[in-house]
Protein backbone atom coordinates (compact mmCIF):
# COMPACT_ATOMS: atom_id res chain seq x y z
CA UNK A 1 0.00 0.00 0.00
CA UNK A 2 1.89 3.18 -0.84
CA UNK A 3 2.34 5.97 1.99
CA UNK A 4 -0.17 9.08 2.15
CA UNK A 5 2.10 12.26 1.07
CA UNK A 6 -0.46 14.85 2.58
CA UNK A 7 -0.85 18.25 1.05
CA UNK A 8 -0.80 21.52 2.81
CA UNK A 9 -4.87 22.71 3.67
CA UNK A 10 -5.94 25.80 3.21
CA UNK A 11 -4.90 28.37 5.78
CA UNK A 12 -6.94 28.20 8.90
CA UNK A 13 -10.49 26.96 9.07
CA UNK A 14 -11.81 23.62 11.39
CA UNK A 15 -11.89 20.08 10.26
CA UNK A 16 -15.68 19.81 9.05
CA UNK A 17 -15.53 15.59 8.38
CA UNK A 18 -13.03 13.42 9.02
CA UNK A 19 -12.64 9.75 7.75
CA UNK A 20 -10.34 7.28 9.71
CA UNK A 21 -9.11 4.45 8.62
CA UNK A 22 -12.42 3.50 6.58
CA UNK A 23 -12.95 0.34 5.08
CA UNK A 24 -15.65 -1.11 2.79
CA UNK A 25 -15.59 -4.98 2.12
CA UNK A 26 -18.07 -6.86 0.28
CA UNK A 27 -18.51 -10.90 0.80
CA UNK A 28 -19.84 -12.69 3.46
CA UNK A 29 -19.10 -11.72 6.88
CA UNK A 30 -16.17 -9.65 6.43
CA UNK A 31 -16.22 -8.40 9.91
CA UNK A 32 -14.99 -11.43 11.17
CA UNK A 33 -11.41 -10.86 9.79
CA UNK A 34 -10.79 -7.92 11.45
CA UNK A 35 -9.82 -8.90 14.68
CA UNK A 36 -6.50 -8.90 16.60
CA UNK A 37 -6.15 -4.99 15.45
CA UNK A 38 -5.17 -6.50 11.85
CA UNK A 39 -6.73 -3.54 10.10
CA UNK A 40 -4.59 -1.01 12.42
CA UNK A 41 -1.02 -3.24 12.20
CA UNK A 42 -1.29 -4.53 8.66
CA UNK A 43 -4.03 -3.20 6.48
CA UNK A 44 -2.21 -4.17 3.43
CA UNK A 45 -1.44 -7.56 4.53
CA UNK A 46 -5.78 -7.63 5.31
CA UNK A 47 -6.30 -6.33 1.95
CA UNK A 48 -4.54 -8.86 0.59
CA UNK A 49 -6.40 -12.31 3.13
CA UNK A 50 -9.50 -10.35 2.23
CA UNK A 51 -9.43 -10.50 -1.76
CA UNK A 52 -7.91 -13.96 -1.22
CA UNK A 53 -10.93 -15.27 0.52
CA UNK A 54 -13.18 -13.67 -2.18
CA UNK A 55 -14.61 -10.61 -0.94
CA UNK A 56 -13.81 -7.15 -3.11
CA UNK A 57 -12.36 -4.84 -1.15
CA UNK A 58 -13.68 -1.45 -2.22
CA UNK A 59 -12.47 0.90 -0.09
CA UNK A 60 -8.89 0.16 2.15
CA UNK A 61 -8.29 1.81 5.16
CA UNK A 62 -8.79 4.90 3.76
CA UNK A 63 -8.02 8.55 6.11
CA UNK A 64 -8.43 11.92 5.33
CA UNK A 65 -9.80 15.47 6.94
CA UNK A 66 -12.03 17.73 5.12
CA UNK A 67 -11.94 21.48 6.57
CA UNK A 68 -14.24 24.09 6.55
CA UNK A 69 -14.73 25.70 3.43
CA UNK A 70 -12.51 23.39 1.28
CA UNK A 71 -13.12 21.74 -2.11
CA UNK A 72 -11.61 18.23 -1.29
CA UNK A 73 -11.35 16.52 -4.45
CA UNK A 74 -11.27 12.75 -4.50
CA UNK A 75 -10.55 11.27 -7.73
CA UNK A 76 -9.09 7.74 -9.90
CA UNK A 77 -10.10 5.44 -12.58
CA UNK A 78 -13.34 3.58 -12.32
CA UNK A 79 -13.78 1.05 -9.98
CA UNK A 80 -11.18 3.08 -7.65
CA UNK A 81 -13.46 3.67 -4.53
CA UNK A 82 -13.85 6.88 -5.11
CA UNK A 83 -17.91 7.17 -5.48
CA UNK A 84 -17.97 4.15 -2.45
CA UNK A 85 -16.28 6.33 -0.35
CA UNK A 86 -18.66 9.77 -0.81
CA UNK A 87 -21.45 7.42 -0.15
CA UNK A 88 -19.62 5.91 2.73
CA UNK A 89 -19.16 9.65 4.58
CA UNK A 90 -23.13 10.06 4.07
CA UNK A 91 -23.87 6.06 5.14
CA UNK A 92 -25.53 5.82 1.88
CA UNK A 93 -22.98 3.02 1.92
CA UNK A 94 -22.25 1.12 5.11
CA UNK A 95 -18.98 0.68 6.38
CA UNK A 96 -17.41 -2.06 7.57
CA UNK A 97 -14.93 -0.81 9.58
CA UNK A 98 -13.35 2.99 10.83
CA UNK A 99 -14.87 6.28 11.66
CA UNK A 100 -16.41 8.90 10.13
CA UNK A 101 -16.78 12.18 12.59
CA UNK A 102 -18.78 15.55 11.26
CA UNK A 103 -17.80 18.19 13.49
CA UNK A 104 -16.43 15.26 15.86
CA UNK A 105 -19.03 13.03 15.89
CA UNK A 106 -18.96 9.31 14.49
CA UNK A 107 -21.30 9.21 12.04
CA UNK A 108 -21.52 5.39 12.22
CA UNK A 109 -22.86 5.63 15.61
CA UNK A 110 -25.20 7.59 15.39
CA UNK A 111 -28.98 6.29 15.65
CA UNK A 112 -30.98 6.04 12.51
CA UNK A 113 -33.13 8.60 13.48
CA UNK A 114 -30.84 11.26 14.15
CA UNK A 115 -28.91 10.30 10.80
CA UNK A 116 -31.65 11.15 8.83
CA UNK A 117 -32.10 14.51 10.39
CA UNK A 118 -28.33 15.04 9.50
CA UNK A 119 -28.58 13.97 6.09
CA UNK A 120 -31.60 16.60 5.66
CA UNK A 121 -30.57 19.05 7.04
CA UNK A 122 -27.12 18.88 7.06
CA UNK A 123 -25.98 17.54 3.68
CA UNK A 124 -26.61 18.03 -0.03
CA UNK A 125 -25.64 15.63 -2.63
CA UNK A 126 -25.70 15.67 -6.64
CA UNK A 127 -25.00 12.49 -8.74
CA UNK A 128 -24.15 12.02 -12.52
CA UNK A 129 -28.07 11.01 -13.09
CA UNK A 130 -29.84 14.23 -12.22
CA UNK A 131 -32.47 12.31 -10.23
CA UNK A 132 -35.12 14.78 -11.08
CA UNK A 133 -39.18 13.60 -10.38
CA UNK A 134 -40.24 13.50 -14.00
CA UNK A 135 -43.57 15.19 -12.87
CA UNK A 136 -42.91 18.07 -10.78
CA UNK A 137 -41.80 21.33 -11.80
CA UNK A 138 -38.45 23.38 -11.59
CA UNK A 139 -39.83 24.88 -8.82
CA UNK A 140 -40.94 21.81 -6.94
CA UNK A 141 -38.50 19.72 -7.45
CA UNK A 142 -36.25 22.27 -6.19
CA UNK A 143 -38.87 22.54 -2.90
CA UNK A 144 -38.92 18.66 -2.49
CA UNK A 145 -36.17 18.45 0.25
CA UNK A 146 -37.94 21.41 2.25
CA UNK A 147 -40.91 19.55 1.97
CA UNK A 148 -40.01 16.44 3.22
CA UNK A 149 -38.80 18.64 6.36
CA UNK A 150 -42.07 19.77 6.70
CA UNK A 151 -41.44 23.35 5.80
CA UNK A 152 -44.25 25.24 5.33
CA UNK A 153 -45.40 26.11 1.88
CA UNK A 154 -44.84 29.66 1.88
CA UNK A 155 -41.41 28.93 3.18
CA UNK A 156 -40.45 26.18 0.94
CA UNK A 157 -41.11 27.97 -2.23
CA UNK A 158 -39.48 31.06 -1.16
CA UNK A 159 -36.25 29.11 -0.21
CA UNK A 160 -36.43 27.76 -3.46
CA UNK A 161 -36.56 30.28 -5.63
CA UNK A 162 -33.67 31.76 -3.62
CA UNK A 163 -31.24 29.12 -4.89
CA UNK A 164 -33.10 28.76 -8.58
CA UNK A 165 -32.17 32.58 -8.83
CA UNK A 166 -28.38 31.39 -7.43
CA UNK A 167 -28.04 28.65 -10.55
CA UNK A 168 -29.40 31.59 -12.35
CA UNK A 169 -32.42 29.39 -14.07
CA UNK A 170 -34.64 32.03 -13.26
CA UNK A 171 -37.96 31.96 -15.08
CA UNK A 172 -38.09 28.35 -15.87
CA UNK A 173 -39.62 27.56 -12.44
CA UNK A 174 -43.20 26.32 -14.17
CA UNK A 175 -40.86 24.07 -16.58
CA UNK A 176 -40.79 19.85 -16.02
CA UNK A 177 -37.46 18.14 -16.60
CA UNK A 178 -37.55 16.70 -19.71
CA UNK A 179 -38.26 20.12 -21.07
CA UNK A 180 -34.78 21.00 -19.95
CA UNK A 181 -31.29 20.90 -21.10
CA UNK A 182 -28.83 18.42 -19.68
CA UNK A 183 -27.38 21.47 -18.28
CA UNK A 184 -30.52 23.09 -17.17
CA UNK A 185 -31.61 19.66 -15.69
CA UNK A 186 -27.77 19.81 -13.68
CA UNK A 187 -28.39 23.21 -12.25
CA UNK A 188 -32.00 22.00 -10.94
CA UNK A 189 -30.32 19.23 -9.28
CA UNK A 190 -27.43 21.39 -7.95
CA UNK A 191 -30.70 24.39 -6.56
CA UNK A 192 -32.44 21.41 -4.78
CA UNK A 193 -29.12 19.91 -2.83
CA UNK A 194 -28.41 23.54 -1.60
CA UNK A 195 -32.04 24.61 -0.86
CA UNK A 196 -31.52 22.90 2.96
CA UNK A 197 -28.62 25.07 3.35
CA UNK A 198 -25.92 22.19 3.65
CA UNK A 199 -23.26 22.47 5.82
CA UNK A 200 -21.58 19.40 4.10
CA UNK A 201 -21.93 18.96 -0.26
CA UNK A 202 -21.04 16.13 -1.70
CA UNK A 203 -20.72 15.92 -5.56
CA UNK A 204 -20.31 12.42 -7.23
CA UNK A 205 -19.27 12.98 -11.25
CA UNK A 206 -21.67 16.22 -11.19
CA UNK A 207 -20.77 16.77 -14.77
CA UNK A 208 -19.38 13.72 -16.27
CA UNK A 209 -22.69 12.95 -18.47
CA UNK A 210 -22.40 16.79 -19.84
CA UNK A 211 -21.27 17.62 -23.00
CA UNK A 212 -18.00 19.30 -23.00
CA UNK A 213 -18.68 22.82 -23.58
CA UNK A 214 -21.84 22.51 -20.97
CA UNK A 215 -19.46 20.80 -18.57
CA UNK A 216 -16.73 23.67 -18.70
CA UNK A 217 -19.54 26.33 -18.21
CA UNK A 218 -21.07 24.03 -15.36
CA UNK A 219 -17.51 24.00 -13.33
CA UNK A 220 -17.79 27.81 -13.88
CA UNK A 221 -20.85 27.95 -12.30
CA UNK A 222 -20.08 25.59 -9.44
CA UNK A 223 -16.89 27.51 -8.56
CA UNK A 224 -18.51 30.97 -8.66
CA UNK A 225 -21.50 29.50 -6.12
CA UNK A 226 -18.52 27.89 -3.70
CA UNK A 227 -16.76 31.92 -3.71
CA UNK A 228 -20.48 32.95 -2.63
CA UNK A 229 -21.61 30.00 -0.64
CA UNK A 230 -18.14 28.80 1.24
CA UNK A 231 -19.18 24.93 1.71
CA UNK A 232 -17.14 22.05 2.84
CA UNK A 233 -17.31 20.53 -0.66
CA UNK A 234 -16.48 16.57 -1.34
CA UNK A 235 -16.24 16.35 -5.17
CA UNK A 236 -15.96 12.75 -7.18
CA UNK A 237 -14.18 13.03 -10.62
CA UNK A 238 -12.25 10.48 -13.12
CA UNK A 239 -10.67 13.73 -15.00
CA UNK A 240 -7.64 15.26 -13.81
CA UNK A 241 -8.33 18.34 -15.59
CA UNK A 242 -11.78 19.01 -14.03
CA UNK A 243 -9.63 18.03 -10.47
CA UNK A 244 -6.97 21.13 -11.36
CA UNK A 245 -10.04 23.53 -11.93
CA UNK A 246 -11.47 23.62 -8.75
CA UNK A 247 -9.32 21.58 -6.16
CA UNK A 248 -8.30 22.85 -2.94
CA UNK A 249 -6.67 19.54 -2.48
CA UNK A 250 -7.13 16.09 -4.04
CA UNK A 251 -6.42 12.57 -3.03
CA UNK A 252 -6.16 9.81 -6.15
CA UNK A 253 -7.25 6.52 -5.21
CA UNK A 254 -6.29 3.08 -6.46
CA UNK A 255 -7.93 -0.26 -5.65
CA UNK A 256 -9.76 1.08 -2.89
CA UNK A 257 -6.73 2.80 -1.16
CA UNK A 258 -5.61 6.53 -1.39
CA UNK A 259 -2.25 6.41 -3.09
CA UNK A 260 -1.74 10.07 -2.76
CA UNK A 261 -3.47 13.54 -1.41
CA UNK A 262 -2.11 17.28 -2.03
CA UNK A 263 -2.83 20.29 -3.60
CA UNK A 264 -2.55 19.94 -7.42
CA UNK A 265 0.71 21.73 -7.70
CA UNK A 266 1.90 19.01 -5.38
CA UNK A 267 0.57 16.05 -7.46
CA UNK A 268 1.69 17.35 -10.39
CA UNK A 269 5.60 18.60 -9.21
CA UNK A 270 6.21 16.01 -6.76
CA UNK A 271 4.06 12.43 -7.56
CA UNK A 272 4.39 9.78 -5.33
CA UNK A 273 4.55 7.09 -7.57
CA UNK A 274 4.20 6.26 -11.32
CA UNK A 275 0.59 5.58 -11.18
CA UNK A 276 0.28 9.79 -10.03
CA UNK A 277 2.47 10.87 -12.21
CA UNK A 278 0.82 8.70 -15.32
CA UNK A 279 -2.65 10.86 -14.10
CA UNK A 280 -0.59 14.06 -14.29
CA UNK A 281 1.72 13.64 -16.90
CA UNK A 282 0.19 15.57 -19.75
CA UNK A 283 -0.87 18.80 -17.64
CA UNK A 284 1.01 22.02 -18.35
CA UNK A 285 2.93 23.09 -15.21
CA UNK A 286 1.69 26.52 -16.34
CA UNK A 287 -2.00 25.53 -14.94
CA UNK A 288 -0.72 24.02 -11.66
CA UNK A 289 2.19 26.63 -10.96
CA UNK A 290 1.44 30.46 -9.14
CA UNK A 291 3.61 33.19 -9.15
CA UNK A 292 4.66 32.42 -5.90
CA UNK A 293 6.21 29.45 -7.01
CA UNK A 294 8.67 30.86 -9.61
CA UNK A 295 10.27 33.86 -7.58
CA UNK A 296 13.42 35.62 -9.03
CA UNK A 297 15.15 35.65 -5.86
CA UNK A 298 18.23 38.50 -7.44
CA UNK A 299 15.29 40.44 -9.18
CA UNK A 300 14.17 43.70 -7.22
CA UNK A 301 10.82 45.04 -8.61
CA UNK A 302 10.65 48.53 -9.47
CA UNK A 303 8.36 51.54 -7.92
CA UNK A 304 6.43 51.12 -11.48
CA UNK A 305 6.53 47.86 -12.03
CA UNK A 306 3.06 46.16 -11.82
CA UNK A 307 1.98 43.61 -9.30
CA UNK A 308 0.24 40.44 -9.44
CA UNK A 309 -0.84 38.13 -6.53
CA UNK A 310 1.32 35.31 -5.70
CA UNK A 311 -1.45 32.70 -6.25
CA UNK A 312 -2.38 33.51 -9.70
CA UNK A 313 -1.42 30.87 -12.14
CA UNK A 314 1.43 31.32 -14.55
CA UNK A 315 -1.30 32.00 -17.23
CA UNK A 316 -2.33 34.88 -15.95
CA UNK A 317 1.40 36.14 -15.41
CA UNK A 318 2.33 35.37 -19.34
CA UNK A 319 0.57 38.40 -20.92
CA UNK A 320 1.71 40.86 -18.23
CA UNK A 321 5.50 39.71 -18.32
CA UNK A 322 5.34 39.99 -21.93
CA UNK A 323 4.53 43.56 -21.62
CA UNK A 324 7.00 44.27 -18.57
CA UNK A 325 10.22 42.43 -19.45
CA UNK A 326 11.93 43.83 -16.23
CA UNK A 327 9.46 41.60 -13.97
CA UNK A 328 6.80 41.59 -12.37
CA UNK A 329 6.10 42.54 -8.37
CA UNK A 330 4.13 39.67 -6.66
CA UNK A 331 1.89 40.31 -3.79
CA UNK A 332 1.14 38.06 -0.53
CA UNK A 333 -1.29 38.02 2.12
CA UNK A 334 -1.95 41.84 2.97
CA UNK A 335 -0.61 43.12 -0.20
CA UNK A 336 2.70 42.17 1.02
CA UNK A 337 5.47 42.42 -1.07
CA UNK A 338 7.32 38.36 -1.77
CA UNK A 339 9.36 39.53 -4.27
CA UNK A 340 9.37 39.56 -8.20
CA UNK A 341 8.60 37.35 -11.30
CA UNK A 342 11.07 37.62 -14.68
CA UNK A 343 11.10 35.67 -17.78
CA UNK A 344 14.20 33.77 -16.38
CA UNK A 345 12.79 32.87 -13.48
CA UNK A 346 9.65 31.36 -15.64
CA UNK A 347 11.42 29.79 -17.27
CA UNK A 348 13.59 28.22 -14.42
CA UNK A 349 10.52 27.08 -12.22
CA UNK A 350 9.44 25.54 -15.43
CA UNK A 351 12.28 23.51 -16.00
CA UNK A 352 12.34 22.21 -12.64
CA UNK A 353 8.88 20.84 -12.64
CA UNK A 354 9.08 19.12 -15.41
CA UNK A 355 12.19 17.23 -14.25
CA UNK A 356 10.36 17.23 -10.83
CA UNK A 357 7.62 15.14 -12.19
CA UNK A 358 9.35 12.52 -13.43
CA UNK A 359 9.35 9.92 -10.39
CA UNK A 360 12.87 7.98 -10.06
CA UNK A 361 12.87 4.78 -12.19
Amino acid sequence: MAVTAEGTPPDGGKIKISCRNVWKVYGDNPQAMFGDDAAATDPAGLARRLREAGHIVAACDVSFDVRAGEIFVIMGLSGSGKSTMVRCLSRLVEPTAGEILLDGRDLLTVPDKDLIDIRRHKMGMVFQNFGLLPHLNVLDNVAFPLKLQGVPLAERRARAQRVIDLVELGGREAAFPGELSGGQQQRVGIARSLAVEPELWFLDEPFSALDPLIRRQMQDEFLKLQQMLHKSIVFITHDFLEALRIADRMAIMREGAIVQIGSPAELVLHPADSYVAEFTSEVPRSRVLRAADVLDPAARPGADAPRIDGRARLQEVYPLLARHTDGIAVTGEGGKLLGAVTATSVIRGLAAGDTAAKPAA
